[in-house]
């Protein structure tokens, strides 16, 4: 078997990329797959090659043939400059959030963002004399009326984290690099093979593969790339945390990469065709689903996304709090649960108006936040009938 030659790699398609992105069976006496590599020393011949660190890999927390293997493969996905891999989602939030900030800078924060990354800003940031602007997901280029003389950074997320509002993201980053602020995007719905993140303008991709890249349930991992300006930046930040994952998290998600294109793609067909199902009953309100036409950034996603995932939400119409208690604790393949693209079907209520402060939310009747497995159609739509049933009962 001869070795990839750059320009047949750049004509690949993205299943042909995931299978060999990051691999050499070569350098692993040609067994398929990288092998886990545990430890923390490394061990140099003589003095000057210890004092000149004249290794390819000089420590257990700057990386291993393990992290390097997933950290090249995901760079080329995600068109970077360079990948670090964290233990989780949030810590590949933090890491880049610290990596652009400093005392006394200012970032903006979609109002639809995940509320963790809300906290650490509302908290962490604030201890370090970080201030924290939220705003309205859809301001799109407008958002260069809220810059001030000391924004550093821009973070955007969409769709947006349980409400599904789409951001013009490209729009965002030519206003934002025109002030040379940095945007930073968590990219975790769509991955790198639906929203090419840094093709679209965003400079730090952050990526929860505790999720797609996973998808077992089993796997807490965070993935950070940058683009060339700020990849020096980003480097050096992870360093000095050395946030590291561990090494058989970093196999498994290496282990994930090679039929995530698969998975994704199933989870896009069973998603829409459930999507679809709740906007034909009478008990459901809205799908907040960006691939459907129904939905008000459906443009936005048809203009920039090149596919959708599996979590979606829907606005119930007006019910009590018992009855949707009801239907959810009665289901029997919906489990309750807050992580999501996995091969199980997951669902839980949510209701964002405690947190949210640049916009209001008045969906007018209960919301749920759905993740669409790899079941049966004909089974969780049976399961979420009874569901259904109880609520009207109730």
């Amino acid at each position: 078997m001869t070795k990839l030659t750059p320009d047949t790699r750049a004509t690949l398609g993205s299943r042909s990329r995931l299978i060999h992105a990051g691999r050499d069976p070569e350098e692993q006496h040609g067994f398929v797959n990288t092998p886990i590599y545990r430890g923390s020393t490394v061990l140099y011949d003589n003095v000057a090659q210890l004092k000149n660190r004249e290794r390819r890999f000089t420590y257990g927390t700057k990386g291993t043939p393990t992290t390097e293997a997933l950290e090249t493969a995901w760079s080329e996905l995600a068109g970077a400059a360079g990948t670090v891999l964290t233990p989780s989602g949030l810590a590949a939030v933090t890491v880049a959030l610290m990596s652009v900030l400093g005392s006394g800078d200012h970032i903006l924060v979609t109002d639809s963002a995940y509320l963790p990354t809300r906290h650490f800003c509302d908290t962490m940031l604030r201890r370090f004399g970080i201030s924290t602007t939220y705003y309205d997901p859809l301001i799109g280029a407008g958002i260069a009326d809220l810059f001030q003389p000391n924004t550093r950074a821009v973070l955007v997320e969409a769709p947006g984290s349980q409400t599904f509002e789409m951001q013009d993201i490209p729009a965002i980053a030519e206003a934002a690099h025109a002030h040379d602020i940095c945007v930073i995007m968590d990219n975790t719905w769509a991955t790198p093979l639906f929203f090419p993140p840094h093709a679209r303008g965003v400079d730090i991709a952050i990526e929860a593969g505790t999720k797609y890249l996973s998808g077992h349930s089993d796997l807490l991992l965070g993935l950070t790339s940058a683009n060339a300006t700020y990849w020096p930046k980003l480097r050096e930040t992870f360093d000095a945390f050395a946030i590291c994952a561990g090494p058989e998290d970093v196999f498994l998600g290496l282990r994930g990469l090679r039929s995530m294109d698969l998975r994704l793609r199933e989870a896009e067909r069973q998603a829409l065709a459930m999507a679809q199902w709740f906007d034909s009953r009478d008990e459901v309100r809205q799908v907040l689903h960006p691939a459907l036409p129904s939905h008000p950034g459906h443009a936005i996603w048809k203009r920039d996304f090149l596919g959708s995932s599996g979590l979606f939400s829907i606005i119930l119409e007006p019910a009590s709090t018992d009855a949707v208690a009801a239907m959810l604790d009665g289901l029997e393949l919906f489990g309750m649960g807050f992580s999501w693209g996995g091969y199980e079907s997951l669902v839980i209520p949510f209701d964002p108006t405690t947190y949210r402060t640049a916009t209001t939310w008045n969906p007018g009747g209960p919301t749920l936040r759905f993740q669409i497995g790899f079941e049966d159609l004909a089974d969780l739509q049976a399961d979420l009938d009874r569901g259904f049933a109880r609520l009207r009962q109730t």
